[in-house]
């Protein structure tokens, strides 16, 4: 199997398959507010209840198809709103289509910037099509929060 196949079945598992859409077409603005809201929650409750609730399938972390993802510092997932599978998972060797290492961005640029975007190519699950996925996050060390939207 092609490294390429075996990136595309881990972004498949990123993304999960059972997000609900809604109409309307997300923006930036929609990703960086699922993130605050991620933040709000985890400096409020603290990591073992928040992760919890943002991991809750239909919970309120997931918003058509924007999600929250939290991952650690060491690649580790530690809360996913689409896909608990990923949950205990380590990304670090995922890549996109092209071969981006997207989790090893999330972590370097999560130890060094306390927010920050990045995109890399990933299949929409509402279209099915590769398209470029802009991921804002927040740092909150020793992990990143992040939330995405794809590009018309």
């Amino acid at each position: 199997m092609r490294i390429h196949t075996l990136s595309a079945v881990a972004f498949a598992l990123l993304v999960g398959t059972t997000l609900a859409f809604a109409a309307g077409p997300t923006t930036k603005d929609d990703a960086v507010a699922m993130v605050k809201k991620a933040v709000a929650l985890i400096k409020a409750e603290g990591t073992e209840k928040a992760y919890a609730e943002i991991s809750a399938p239909g919970g309120k972390f997931v918003d058509r198809n924007v999600y929250a993802v939290v991952q650690g510092f060491d690649g580790t997932t530690l809360a996913h709103a689409t896909n608990s599978k990923l949950i205990g998972k380590n990304m670090m060797e995922a890549q996109d289509v092209d071969g981006k290492y997207f989790a090893k961005e999330m972590v370097t640029r999560g130890q060094k910037e306390a927010s920050f975007w990045f995109d890399y190519k990933f299949a929409n699950p509402a279209t099915k099509k590769i398209q470029v996925k802009d991921m804002y996050c927040e740092a909150v060390p020793p992990t990143t929060v992040c939330a995405g939207v794809y590009r018309p």
